[in-house]
């Protein structure tokens, strides 16, 4: 670089420097002005003017002479100038001039160290420029290698595209299948809530019907005081009611078990149904990854429901099954508990009269029969027994003529009394 200083401006700052840096306070504090004020003293000829006076001060102060008059910080310098003598006045023109060199020089030493700071930080740019164009030269090169890998991939996303447009559609369609698949399935459940209420409407009428025939069996036990001809009556009364009422509940059995049946077939073919469905859409879901989530969703609770019906259509069956089995086995009872009436009435034939007698309560019995208070004591010891003479049981037989009836687990002893 051109050099922009003179050597009487550099010896003249570098005086400056060592006398800022010596032990003398006044030039210290003048040329700290200075240096802090060279930007101003262009513009500003009053402070030069100032600057300039108080360095002529202290050139006085150390070389001997008199100090400069006093001249205050507001008063204008041109006033202070007319105080100077003509030695006075050289003196202050010779530092005036000295400070426009030093200035001239401080600004050029700052101007040349800017310049070569800018230099150096254009060559920075410049080289990390090159750097970048480098760089994106080796990307552009990149670019232009990927484009046509990017043309292709374009390419194949709008096929892609189309595919997709196609398996939605189709996707839609089944969609659709569905949910009149679904509507079919909440029309089923309606009717199998109505064939509920059917049922259970049965089952009250064949519960009203089983009260009532053990009420009139109860009437028919009570009514034995009367005799054993009104006992024959009522018991065949009774059993004709029984066997209507068996073939009542029978016939309204074997209904619901039909209609149990006929729900457990259409459920087990709307489960197949369905997992054709699947099986349909696995295939037309391929590539749809985005759908597969609410499609499954759908798919499992529409399997959930159908599995729902299923078990609950089997339980009902189940139910079914077992009110009939508990009412057969409430008409065997009625039905043996008739027969070994009858039976009793064929044995006690001969002894008619004496029959309403020696009915009591067996003391083998396990089970209390307290509601028939009439059957509660023996027969006396002192009854007579001699109707019938030639009616005589062995001691081993009277085990074997204990007739027992099996309504809610009661035993009665119906043997005669052995003769005396």
């Amino acid at each position: 670089m051109e050099r922009l200083d003179d050597g009487k401006g550099l010896k003249l700052v570098e005086n400056a420097r060592r006398k800022l840096v010596g032990a003398n306070s006044c030039w210290q504090n003048a040329y700290r002005n200075l240096f802090s004020g060279c930007a101003e003293i262009i513009a500003n000829k009053e402070k030069q003017s100032r600057l300039a006076w108080q360095l002529s001060d202290c050139f006085q102060i150390d070389s001997g002479r008199s100090a400069f008059p006093s001249c205050d910080a507001g008063a204008p310098m041109l006033r202070c100038l007319k105080t100077l003598d003509d030695v006075e006045h050289k003196v202050y023109l010779e530092f005036f001039l000295e400070t426009n060199s030093i200035c001239h020089q401080l600004q050029t030493d700052a101007f040349k160290h800017d310049t070569e700071r800018l230099v150096n930080d254009l060559l920075r740019s410049a080289q990390f420029a090159e750097q970048k164009l480098d760089v994106m030269e080796e990307k552009s090169e990149q670019l232009l290698q990927h484009s046509d890998k990017v043309q292709d991939s374009l390419a194949s996303i709008d096929l892609h595209n189309q595919q997709l447009a196609q398996a939605s559609s189709a996707v839609e369609a089944q969609i659709q299948d569905v949910l009149e698949h679904s509507k079919a399935i909440f029309e089923q459940s309606k009717e199998i809530a109505a064939s509920q209420v059917e049922l259970q409407g049965g089952q009250l009428d064949m519960k009203e019907k089983l009260v009532s025939g053990m009420a009139s069996l109860q009437k028919s036990y009570k009514s034995l005081d009367d005799g054993m001809l009104k006992l024959r009556e009522e018991a065949v009364e009774i059993e004709r009611e029984i066997e209507v009422v068996g073939a009542s509940m029978s016939s309204k059995m074997q209904n619901l078990q039909t209609k149990a049946d006929d729900i457990g077939s259409v459920a087990g073919l709307s489960l197949e149904k369905q997992k054709q469905l699947l099986d349909r859409q696995a295939l037309a879901l391929e590539g749809l990854d985005f759908l597969t989530k609410f499609q499954s969703q759908a798919l499992e609770e529409s399997r959930d429901t159908l599995q729902r019906l299923a078990e609950l259509g089997n339980k009902q069956q189940e139910e079914l099954l077992l009110g009939q089995e508990q009412i057969q086995q409430a008409h065997d009872r009625l039905i043996r508990n008739s027969q070994s009436i009858l039976a009793a009435q064929l044995l006690n034939t001969d002894g008619y009269g004496a029959g309403n007698k020696f009915l009591a309560s067996s003391s083998e019995s396990d089970i209390s029969v307290s509601q028939y208070s009439w059957m509660y004591d023996e027969l006396q010891e002192d009854v007579d027994d001699k109707v019938d003479p030639d009616y005589i049981l062995a001691e081993e037989e009277v085990g074997e003529n204990s007739i027992t009836v099996n309504l809610d687990s009661r035993k009665y002893n119906l043997r005669p009394r052995r003769r005396q």
